[in-house]
Parts: C-alpha cells; structure tokens; sequence
C-alpha cells in the first residue's frame, strides 16, 4: 500500500500574504468551505499558533499541532514537537487516511514545503497588507493540474483561483 498522501491547502494573496494578527485579511467563504470539503475526515498538521487562532479542534478531523513547547496541551488534538513527528503520526493511520493536510502557518508550511507531494492553493488575485507569509517555493518543481477561476459576486468582487499542484517526480 502507498504511503498516504501529504499536502498542502493554503489561501494567499498575490504578494504571498497567507495572515495579519493571527487572522486571515480577507473574507472568502467559498474558501473556508474548500477547505472544510478537503479536509473533513482527515489529519490537519498546524502550527500552535495557527490552532490558537481557530481556537478548538475542528469537528470531523484530527487535529495535529507541532508545537516547541514541550508542555503545550490541546485537550481533543495531538500534539508533536517536529514536522516529521506529525507526518508519522498521520502516516501510522494510513488505513483510515489517504491525505493529510498541512494548513498553516508560514512556518509549518516552510517546513512541509520539502515533504509535501500536492498542494491545494486558493490564489487570491490581489495584494493584502499581512505579517505572515507562505514560502517562496521553487515553481519549476511543480505540476498545476487543475485550475478553477471565480469571482465573489459583485461589480469590484474579489477574484481568486483554486489551484492544485502536483510536485514533479
């Protein structure tokens, strides 16, 4: 059996923002539920931070928190000191999960970035004011093998893209 399959799901601006003050600068529902339909049933990997900003293990999946803190408790989610502690943690439950999904932030992703085999990007086609930023990634590693374009409704409505990634063998 193949090992499950570690990815990436992440929403940015064109300037790379991914955050500002722990929160996302922008309001996109249709987002949040891509996000929810990806990842509902699956581990989810975060930083403490990111796990702190939503406040609660999300219903429906596992939640995977790495975290420096040796102490740190997350009452309901597993928590790990590594990037590699949680991609073991997701690999050992592999009968019950094919995917799981690294989902913030800069720092989880920078560390991801080298392990990951797909990422889901939602691309939001304008530049935000922002202190947390994804990675710069080597685009030349990567396959795009789909591409969704939208638009929120709306004369000036924001649009974005829902990209997914294949890295290249």
């Amino acid at each position: 059996m193949n090992s499950p399959r570690f990815s990436i799901l992440v929403a940015m601006a064109k300037n790379r923002v991914i955050g500002r003050n722990n929160a996302l600068p922008w309001q996109l529902s249709p987002d949040l539920k891509r996000f929810k339909q990806l990842t509902m049933g699956h581990h989810i990997v975060m930083g403490r931070k990111t796990y702190e900003s939503i406040g609660r293990p999300l219903p429906g999946r596992i939640s995977v928190i790495v975290s420096r803190q040796s102490d740190y408790q997350a009452p309901g989610a597993i928590v790990v000191g590594s990037i590699a502690e949680a991609l073991k943690v997701c690999n050992e439950d592999k009968e019950m999960d094919q995917e799981s999904f690294v989902i913030g932030g800069a720092e989880i992703y920078q560390q991801a970035l080298g392990l990951c085999q797909r990422m889901y990007v939602t691309e939001i086609q304008q530049e935000f004011d922002g202190d947390a930023l994804f990675p710069e990634f080597n685009q030349q590693e990567w396959h795009e093998i789909s591409r969704e374009k939208h638009r929120l409704d709306g004369d000036d409505g924001l649009e974005y893209h829902f990209v997914v990634l294949d890295r290249k063998i």
